[in-house]
């Protein structure tokens, strides 16, 4: 027979779903007490569906982070978004993540409504309250309650953990009784290949400007472990689709090329705990960003 606490501990999906820049992939990594997400002040810097794990006394939440949702013409653009759907399908219960202000971004309005349309419980976090009076809120919380009924608005700020603990307690209601589904001592569904990709890419947006970024992409080509040296070797190939981006990317003397990857590789000895070797290279794949196989290729 079931214990109390064995009934009582609830578990499933969350899914984290908005438009692009508000702050999802920053409450990710608040949620789960750990970087899992990479983050940049750049939208769409989240391209595909983001596992991470939280585990508590009475309940284990699978996070998801997922793209934001947008309009775009460009066939990567889509593909992410499309990524973000399939994900936000997963959702047991979905929290729609908008911005704080004066009143709802109609950007942040029509991500909800799509939301809405998928069926799951939803709860509205409103994020980036630590910009903004509290006062100042109350026309956002009232417009939000009038548009979306019955729905649960949490004000939060990822940022600095404010108000996370009425969220959990929020979420943790609508989960199913279940026992833990990911062992307790895993926080993602990542593996070390895929976090090194996702940071090296992280380095490359906070460095470059302009489009080369969101035209970038990294392949993991070599990863491996020597146990007794305590040393994890990364091979990398970043890609680009233009030729006249390459020499950006790589700067005067390999300047740039060489910052990125000491901005990883010490981001990764963090992440690993070992010490790292990482090797970058710098390739141009002419239009990866509109070719199916090679996006699927690069993980997108």
């Amino acid at each position: 027979m079931a214990t109390d606490t064995e009934r009582e501990f609830r578990a499933g999906i969350v899914a984290l779903g908005g438009r692009s820049n508000v702050g999802k992939s920053t409450l990710l990594n608040r949620l789960v007490g750990r970087k899992v997400a990479i983050v940049t002040p750049r939208p769409q810097t989240t391209r595909g569906r983001i596992m991470g794990v939280r585990t508590d006394r009475d309940a284990q939440l699978l996070i998801l982070d997922t793209p934001g949702i947008h309009d775009s013409p460009k066939d990567l653009n889509r593909r992410m978004v499309d990524n973000a759907r399939r994900a936000l399908g997963e959702g047991e219960v979905i929290l729609g993540v908008v911005e704080a202000g004066a009143k709802l971004d109609p950007r942040d309005r029509a991500a909800l409504g799509e939301l809405v349309k998928i069926g799951a419980p939803l709860v509205i976090v409103i994020n980036k309250v630590d910009r903004h009076p509290r006062e100042n809120l109350l026309p956002l919380i009232e417009e939000l309650s009038r548009e979306f009924p019955g729905r649960e608005i949490v004000p939060v700020s990822a940022l600095r953990g404010e108000n996370l603990d009425e969220l959990l307690a929020t979420v943790k209601a609508m989960l199913p009784e279940s026992p833990a589904l990911m062992p307790e001592d895993e926080y993602t569904d990542q593996t070390e290949r895929m976090i090194a990709a996702e940071v090296i890419r992280e380095k490359i947006f906070l460095k470059m400007r302009q489009e080369i970024p969101f035209s970038s992409a990294v392949r993991i080509e070599k990863f491996v472990e020597e146990t007794e040296r305590g040393l994890k070797r990364i091979s990398a190939v970043i890609v680009i689709e233009r030729e006249s981006h390459k020499g950006m990317v790589i700067g005067a003397g390999g300047r740039t090329l060489k910052e990125i990857g000491t901005a990883a590789r010490l981001e990764l000895e963090k992440l690993l705990d070992a010490r790292v070797y990482l090797e970058l290279v710098v390739r141009v794949e002419p239009n990866w960003t509109r070719d199916p196989r090679k996006m699927s290729e690069l993980g997108l």
